[in-house]
């Protein structure tokens, strides 16, 4: 065989990186849902390489091949784009990664950079896991993070115990997030980075980004993102100085159940007191190449896909499903069996203004249905049921339509009582801080009409009154019917 020398690959990596950094220029100037169509994979692509697939394919190979000797050195030194092995990179991987860098990026003018993972908590521990680093300057010193207390259950998992309890690594819990002088009270020179939740799982905690951001970067401190609610198309935390994004793609983005998915989304250059500048300068690549090669918490090329063509139309069901629980919010509100209703939609939250500077559809402007920007706020909800934790499991119990299940985002409307699933484990004094009782209920509106939504609420909340008839037949219930019953 013809060795062409190391070289020989080198140039050729050049000149098709160059290519597409003028590919990703082109897509950069298009509009959110454009992106999110096409993302990375381009005519050119399917056309040359791809059979002339419209889709993008999915490669389920663990490895690739090379011509020879020359070509694998370059690769596996990092020297030329590679697929090398799918715990690092993969095609499949790279069209994921691709749109979800975009997306996170877009309207800001940023360069952007995307690490996909096996979930959402696996992309949490990535985006913080670098920053928990001894600081060679100050050597025994503990260190720790600042972080909100209103944040999803097993991210008060991760930080509670699987860095506080077991690596003695200082959570240092903001219970107020919206009060700028509660973030900087907690903040000293072995302070590692700041995170918020955007708005949180469940209570729709909410805070000022722009202000966080700028009391985080005077301490040289990076900001630290969960966007997952909100998604791309109602909030996008880098273009108001966020450094780190991170998403549980499983929920929102991947409506449709059939994946575990998460990502991390960067800007270049992050702000950081650590003395990585490979870290700091392109902080997911990083990751890809270095941390998460060596612990392995990779996506599977099929989940990759799977999710990617839910997000092709992510603005769109954002659209909806706001607009949706926008109206089974105004009903519950108005119930006499609710004690509260927590949706930063409602005028009545006390943060509801200030979630209209962030929270709005991606592009309504250009919309012909609104030609201007709209507020939208997202598929998440929680109400409190007068009475306590009885009446609530009454009413939860009595669901026909919504599903009952630890899950959210879903196209198919989806409800679960925190106190005991979602955010059980971090014990009654946890959930206290992060104001979550056992009379809440967190809805998760789909894509259904949202008459019928309400509808099985009213009927649900009836059960109060002693009005219930119950759809579902006892045969059902307990764990499902046998084959037998159904025929």
């Amino acid at each position: 065989m013809d060795n062409k020398g190391v070289n020989f690959y080198v140039e050729a990596g050049k000149r098709s990186m160059e290519w597409h950094g003028r590919y990703l220029e082109q897509m950069r100037k298009c509009r959110f849902d454009t992106i999110a169509v096409h993302g990375v994979y381009s005519m050119q692509e399917a056309l040359d390489f791809n059979q002339g697939s419209l889709i993008e394919p999915m490669y389920m190979s663990t490895s690739q091949g090379y011509h020879n000797s020359d070509e694998m050195e370059a690769a596996l030194g990092y020297m030329i784009p590679t697929w090398c092995y799918s715990r690092i990179a993969n095609p499949s991987m790279y069209y994921y990664e691709g749109v979800l860098a975009l997306l996170e990026g877009y309207g800001s003018g940023l360069e952007t950079s995307c690490l996909a993972t096996a979930s959402g908590m696996a992309a949490i521990q990535s985006a913080v896991d670098p920053f928990l680093v001894e600081d060679p300057k100050r050597p025994g010193a503990k260190m720790n993070f600042v972080a909100t207390c209103q944040v999803y259950g097993g991210t008060f998992q991760q930080f509670a115990i699987r860095k506080e309890k077991e690596r003695n690594i200082e959570w240092r819990k903001v219970t107020n997030s919206n009060d700028i002088s509660d973030w900087e009270s907690k903040i000293d020179e072995n302070t590692r980075f700041i995170y918020g939740e955007m708005p949180s799982n469940p209570s729709q905690a909410f805070f000022d980004l722009e202000k966080v951001v700028a009391l985080a970067h005077k301490y040289n401190l990076p900001v630290i993102i969960d966007s997952t609610v909100a998604t791309p198309a109602l909030f996008r935390p880098l273009e108001y100085g966020a450094d780190i994004v991170v998403q549980s793609v499983t929920k929102s983005l991947a409506t449709s159940g059939f994946s575990i998915c998460g990502a991390v989304i960067s800007r270049k250059n992050i702000v950081s007191n650590i003395d990585n500048d490979a870290m700091k300068a392109d902080f997911c690549q990083y990751l890809k190449l270095l941390p998460n090669r060596d612990n392995g918490p990779n996506i599977s090329p099929m989940n990759a896909i799977l999710a990617l063509n839910d997000i092709r139309t992510i603005r769109t069901r954002m659209d909806l499903v706001s607009s949706s629980t926008q109206k089974v919010a105004e009903f519950l509100e108005s119930h006499k069996a609710i004690e509260q209703v927590d949706y930063l939609g409602l005028p009545s939250h006390e943060l509801h203004e200030l979630a209209s500077k962030y929270m709005y559809l991606v592009d309504s402007e250009h919309d012909p249905r609104y030609g201007k920007k709209v507020n939208r706020f997202g598929h998440l909800m929680s109400f409190r049921i007068k009475g306590g934790a009885k009446p609530t499991r009454q009413v939860f119990d009595a669901f026909e339509r919504i599903y009952r299940a630890t899950d959210l985002g879903r196209i198919k409307s989806v409800a679960t009582i925190p106190a005991i699933s979602t955010h059980s484990q971090q014990g009654e004094e946890g959930r206290k801080l992060a104001n979550i009782p056992d009379n809440l209920i967190r809805l998760c509106v789909g894509g259904e009409h949202p008459d019928d939504i309400i509808r099985d609420l009213d009927q649900s909340l009836q059960t109060l009154e002693g009005k219930k008839v119950f759809f579902t037949s006892p045969e059902f219930s307990a764990g499902g019917a046998s084959s037998a019953k159904l025929q």
